[in-house]
């Protein structure tokens, strides 16, 4: 049975709202799909749901429904690129998004149905004026267009993940490379220089594969004593060797059905390397000290900041295990590679300091002193740069270049 809300609506908004239509919700929050879908059917629209924007894209074409609700953040395409292409390629659909100010446009009834269902989730109780005049209204994204108004078929998505910071063709490079392999099961190497972000992308890997419900579980190859490293991996049972009062499980096993991310291969022993060969191509395991062995399923992903095919060649690291790891390689940029993006590194990591302090802002001459640096430590060193700042800041609200301070002064 209809709701008195929805009888009301219906009722002020005359018979357009009578008849059934379609509404498409991109979303990957499936809470909010399950809320706005139970408000929508009240109003008679036929609701379908969609966890991301290839998956709405797909239900565009196959349905040609009247309206697209989608969600300020999806988890594979950027979501402004996004509705720039749906209004090139469905300039007939209501396109709106969950969040964010007025429209400034007018309000045909089926757009009011919208936002009145839209008001309903975001927790005003529909029937307070106070409630529906506070909740965020859902903004028409009609105005978005993709720079070049390209042909469709000409539009190629490189939107950047949330976790890419920058907006630079090295970042949109990387962000395509990691949405065509996390879907896969291959094994990924991402490789680059220290400081660079290598687990920030094997994260986002996880994220968007169909493990992501699953463990992500690290481990760090040159942070574990060589004597320990292989029980750290596989396990071992009870008295495999001094110390082992108990069985442990090993990081491979607590990764099963998900992600194990292997922080800096290149420190991995050579006497240990042979049996993650054999892992890698049985998907078996033995526990240290065991006799038996076991299946899991486990995804691997790698990373370094050292060129394992040199090191191959030179003995130091084995080859088959290299190119075991490397069947989707992945290089993330140097700082150096992207100096545009530093504006927007600048002020998303100003941005995280300043939730647990003032939050302060740079000048355009300590914005100029940093674009000037080599970074030798990547975006690592820009974030220890920048906190660094800020405390010389002390109270000053702006930091000026005389806080921008690249290394320890020599002592004596």
């Amino acid at each position: 049975m209809m709701n008195g809300t929805g009888a009301l609506l219906e009722e002020t908004l005359g018979l357009e709202a009578m008849s059934a239509r379609t509404v498409v919700l991109a979303s990957a929050d499936a809470a909010i799909r399950s809320r706005l879908r139970i408000s929508l059917t009240e109003l008679r629209w036929e609701v379908h749901e969609a966890a991301g924007g290839a998956e709405a894209i797909a239900q565009l074409e196959l349905l040609r429904p009247e309206a697209l609700l989608v969600d300020s953040w999806l988890p594979d395409l950027e979501a402004s690129e996004f509705a720039g292409q749906i209004r090139m390629m469905y300039p007939g659909v209501d396109l709106m998004r969950m969040d964010g100010g007025e429209a400034g446009e007018a309000r045909s009834p089926r757009r009011n149905e919208l936002l009145h269902a839209l008001r309903e989730v975001q927790g005003g109780a529909a029937n307070d004026t106070a409630a529906w005049n506070a909740a965020p209204a859902a903004v028409p994204l009609s105005s978005v267009r993709v720079p070049g108004q390209a042909p469709v078929d000409e539009v190629r998505v490189t939107a950047l993940l949330p976790e890419m910071v920058g907006a630079s063709e090295p970042m949109r490079e990387l962000s395509e490379l990691i949405r065509l392999v996390a879907p896969r099961s291959s094994t990924v190497l991402i490789e680059g220089e220290t400081g660079t972000g290598k687990e920030i992308v094997a994260k986002a890997i996880h994220r968007l594969s169909d493990r992501a419900s699953k463990p992500f579980v690290v481990l760090n190859c040159a942070a574990i004593p060589e004597s320990l490293l292989e029980a750290e991996l596989f396990g071992h049972t009870r008295g495999a060797f001094t110390g082992a009062v108990q069985s442990r499980t090993g990081r491979i096993e607590a990764a099963h059905g998900g992600t194990l991310f292997l922080d800096e291969i290149g420190e991995m022993p050579l006497a240990l390397q042979a049996k993650m060969l054999r892992f890698l191509e049985y998907g078996e395991l033995q526990r240290v000290g065991d006799n038996e062995t076991m299946r899991v399923d486990v995804r691997v992903v790698a990373a370094t900041h050292q060129p394992l095919e040199l090191r191959a060649a030179e003995g130091s690291f084995r080859l088959d295990l290299y190119h075991r790891l490397a069947v989707f390689p992945v290089e993330v940029p140097s700082l150096r590679a992207r100096m545009e993006d530093i504006p927007l590194l600048a002020e998303h990591i100003l941005s995280m300091l300043g939730q647990k302090a003032p939050r302060k802002r740079l000048s355009s001459e300590a914005l100029e002193r940093l674009k000037g640096h080599y970074w030798p430590g990547n975006v690592r060193e820009l974030m220890h740069v920048l906190e660094r700042a800020a405390i010389l800041a002390a109270d000053k609200m702006e930091i000026g270049p005389d806080e921008i301070r690249y290394r320890r002064a020599s002592r004596g």
